[in-house]
């Protein structure tokens, strides 16, 4: 018996609204760029503390920190008093350390890019954002799985052969209606996961709702972690590339 004609118009309306929708979806790195972009902004202002924390020690930094995605990063550590001034500038390529105490500047290599920042978890690279992971990474949706109650696109990032990375690979969580990240695994070229980076305490700040607690947790190093809370952060404010300048490396406060 043939289907009524009605019934088979409907049929590949519905279809094609189907396949307009697929096509509408978002890529794997439209994604990660979209949850990228919704964290750093064009520019920012951001005052943070650190938490270095070890099986027998803490200590604790706090800084203020202006960038200029995605070439310029500029940051003033406030705390403690034996750090206080040292000031940390990335300019397109270059990285650069002044250290008042000894009146140095000192050009920090990209062999370092990775080495701790400041004794913590996070490396030159993080603190900064050298390397991007949107354009420095091939894209997959990998699953979906719920954070904090939140549904979340799971997208693994394999580097480019030519890209200045160290990481084998990287899993990210974003959640998928607000398009934040709530999660990072970072493994080596050997697949071994060397670091967790989990994000929390969501808040509005001004036009738009991101994490503000960071808990970066080494792999295979008990009791060891770095914590690190936005205090106050501004997004798109006006500042012009000479605000990233060695000079000015030695006046701001």
């Amino acid at each position: 018996m043939k289907k009524p004609i009605f019934f088979t118009i409907i049929f590949f309306l519905i279809a094609g609204y189907n396949s307009k929708i697929v096509a509408q979806e978002l890529t794997a790195k439209e994604i990660v760029k979209k949850a990228n972009d919704k964290m750093r902004g064009i520019t920012s202002y951001t005052e943070m503390d650190m938490k270095v924390i070890r099986p027998k020690w803490e200590r604790s930094l706090s800084f203020k920190m202006w960038s200029k995605n995605p070439d310029y990063s500029l940051l003033y550590v406030t705390y403690p008093a034996k750090e206080k001034g040292q000031v940390f500038l990335k300019r397109e390529k270059e990285m650069w350390n002044w250290i008042p105490s000894i009146q140095r500047m000192i050009k920090i290599p990209p062999s370092m890019m990775m080495q701790s920042w400041m004794g913590s978890d996070v490396t030159n690279d993080d603190l900064v954002k050298e390397s991007s992971i949107v354009a420095d990474y091939d894209h997959s949706i990998i699953g979906e799985e719920t954070i904090e109650g939140y549904l979340c696109y799971k997208i693994l990032l394999i580097p480019h052969e030519d890209s200045p990375v160290v990481w084998g690979k990287i899993i990210t969580w974003v959640a998928k209606n607000e398009f934040i990240t709530l999660k990072n695994e970072y493994y080596d070229e050997d697949d071994f996961l060397i670091n967790s980076e989990n994000l929390s305490n969501i808040k509005n700040v001004g036009d738009r709702t991101i994490p503000t607690y960071f808990e970066i947790v080494p792999a295979e190093k008990e009791g060891q972690k770095t914590t690190m809370e936005f205090k106050k952060i501004k997004f798109n404010i006006d500042i012009d590339d000479s605000f990233f300048s060695i000079q000015n490396m030695k006046k701001i406060r």
